[in-house]
């Protein structure tokens, strides 16, 4: 096919390709690549986390304080690379850090080791596979028992007359022990922060990267992003089914080696097509980057050695999640007052209203996001207790079901453009405040709907796969509705000068709102051994317990934005 040579009104220059800049091409597949890696990797961390760690409900610590940096750590990236390193530079680093860390997820080393003790005498509960390939035994002087659990205590089966071995260990009359292997365990986490680093140099500058091949009044611009964003989910769409397949069926380090790999691609992409970029993305004073200011080190080179030292930071924040919560509420707080104090000091009436409003709207966010999220923790571990997913004789990895979010983003997004363009042809659309309250009645409503559905479970706890198709399907609406206009609120309703601040305000309600869903999600938590769930219709009873509680409290909420909406609406001041 002959590349279509043209300048496009508005257009940056250069050769265009299927009438973009050729640049698109690169950022489309670095970005696609980037989600790959990052959703392959997410996809199977909460099973990492519980049946090779064992770490139980602190899973769901962990998992929160890692998706809550990976959304906090871009508002520092960004800041670097626009003022210093220039979005390629951040982005190759990023990428790089990223590739490291994802390689590092595949050493995995020795599972966890769970020991019971039982009338003075120690057993080893060993677990063979992964999900539901994992077969349990019992090792007792290196002889292996078949066992069965209860939620009353194990049954060891198989025994001969005279065994030393006790057919039944009662709950109440056992203690178990958990062994992990430390220098595996930091490779773990060390493997985290360096994916959390990368993220934060690469996240937000690629996507500026786009912004600078159009010129603001390129009639494409709008295109181009609509074709990047089609990279976000492309890759976030392959990743579970292909990452969460091989670390499931196969091993843990296939699927995080899958993701490494995707990463790798991305990085090789972006370094070859640097020619195509044009130079939209270097840095804004190279002179000033090379300038010495500690030693013999450029201010590159501090820059290269504080994201090292970052790195360290975050692996030891990622090991105390109860700090990560403390210093995003902290951070949190003093951000809001700092809004709340620009706005009545600096701003006229018109402008503090509008920032009132985004503000709200923000806080509103948070239990959207909070309740959204757990589809990567608590609701990825429920397919896997719970769902019968289980078709034409193939069971499905939970994991997979990942893959249901950004296949419905492609399938609807285009829909929700259309009608949002007829809506307000026809002079109904609805306001921002009146969109973020749909969204929060969506994931709420979605919640419900999956409680009814487990009605309707059989006496081991297991329900429809119908229900989880319907909860991702009803969140990812209700996504549509708050999701793509919420960046667009923020750069609409914000004072010019302030912009910056207010995106890393909306950038911190979203990490704060990652850390609340791990915690919410640890309420979700039953008992397990060998990282498995003891009794999954006992499961399923609490987490459905929790599931109504939330869900009920996001429809209240979002009547409450409801009644606000005309309110808040009259606070934007003619702003659409």
């Amino acid at each position: 096919m002959t590349n279509q040579v043209s300048k496009a009104p508005g257009a940056s220059g250069g050769t265009d390709i299927l009438g973009h800049p050729r640049g698109l091409i690169v950022c489309f597949f670095m970005e696609m690549w980037e989600r790959f890696s990052y959703y392959g990797m997410r996809a199977l961390l909460i099973f990492y986390l519980t049946q090779h760690f064992l770490f139980g409900q602190k899973s769901f610590l962990i998992y929160g304080a890692y998706t809550s940096l990976v959304y906090l750590v871009p508002v520092i990236g960004g800041m670097l690379a626009d003022r210093y390193l220039g979005s390629r530079k951040a982005v190759t680093l990023g990428a790089l850090l990223l590739v490291a860390g994802h390689f590092g997820m595949a050493f995995e080393g020795p599972p966890a080791q769970e020991f019971i003790e039982y009338q003075g005498v120690q057993y080893e509960l060993v677990t063979e596979g992964r999900s539901d390939s994992a077969i349990e035994y019992l090792r007792f002087e290196s002889v292996l028992y078949n066992i069965e659990k209860g939620v009353d205590g194990i049954t060891v089966l198989g025994l001969e007359d005279g065994s030393s071995v006790p057919s039944f260990l009662p709950h109440e009359e056992y203690t178990t022990t958990i062994e992990r292997d430390d220098f595996y365990l930091n490779i773990f986490y060390l493997s985290l922060a360096l994916i959390i680093t990368g993220v934060g140099f690469l996240k937000a500058n690629i996507s500026t990267i786009v912004g600078a091949l159009y010129k603001k009044n390129d009639a494409r611009r709008d295109g181009g992003f609509t074709i990047f964003y089609m990279g976000i989910n492309l890759g976030a769409f392959l990743a579970p089914l292909l990452c969460g397949y091989l670390g499931e069926v196969y091993g843990w380090k296939y699927g995080f080696g899958l993701a490494g790999f995707g990463m790798l691609a991305g990085l090789f992409v972006f370094l070859r097509g640097q020619p195509w970029l044009e130079g939209k993305a270097d840095p804004p004073d190279a002179k000033k980057l090379k300038e010495r200011i500690f030693l013999m080190f450029s201010r590159e080179h501090v820059i290269w050695l504080g994201s090292i030292v970052g790195v360290l930071a975050i692996w030891w924040l990622v090991q105390h999640q109860v700090l990560v919560g403390y210093m995003l509420g902290g951070f949190g707080a003093l951000m809001l007052a700092v809004v709340l104090f620009y706005s009545f000091t600096k701003c006229e009436k018109p402008d503090r209203d509008r920032m009132m409003v985004a503000s709200t709207l923000i806080v509103f966010s948070v239990l959207f996001w909070s309740l959204f999220e757990q589809a990567g923790s608590s609701l990825n571990l429920l397919a896997d207790t719970n769902v019968d997913r289980t078709i034409f004789g193939f069971t499905i990895p939970a994991s997979m079901f990942q893959s249901l979010n950004p296949m419905f983003i492609i399938l609807l997004a285009p829909l929700f453009s259309i009608m949002w363009v007829w809506l307000d042809k026809k002079g109904w659309e609805p306001a921002t405040p009146f969109k973020f309250s749909i969204g929060i009645f969506l994931v709420g409503f979605g919640f419900l709907v999956m409680w009814f559905g487990a009605q309707f479970a059989d006496s081991v706890g297991q329900f429809g796969l119908i229900w989880l198709v319907l909860i991702y399907f009803i969140h990812t609406t209700g996504e549509l509705c708050l999701s793509p206009v919420g960046l667009s609120m923020v750069t609409k309703l914000s004072v010019a000068k302030v912009v910056g601040m207010m995106m890393g305000v909306w950038f911190m309600a979203s990490a704060g709102a990652n850390y609340i869903a791990g915690l919410i999600a640890r309420e979700t938590g039953g008992e397990t051994l060998g990282g498995r769930v003891v009794d999954p219709a006992a499961n399923l009873d609490t987490v459905m317990g929790v599931y109504l509680n939330v869900g009920l409290l996001a429809i209240g909420v979002a009547l409450l934005l409801f009644i606000l909406s005309p309110l808040l609406k009259k606070g934007m001041h003619g702003v659409h």
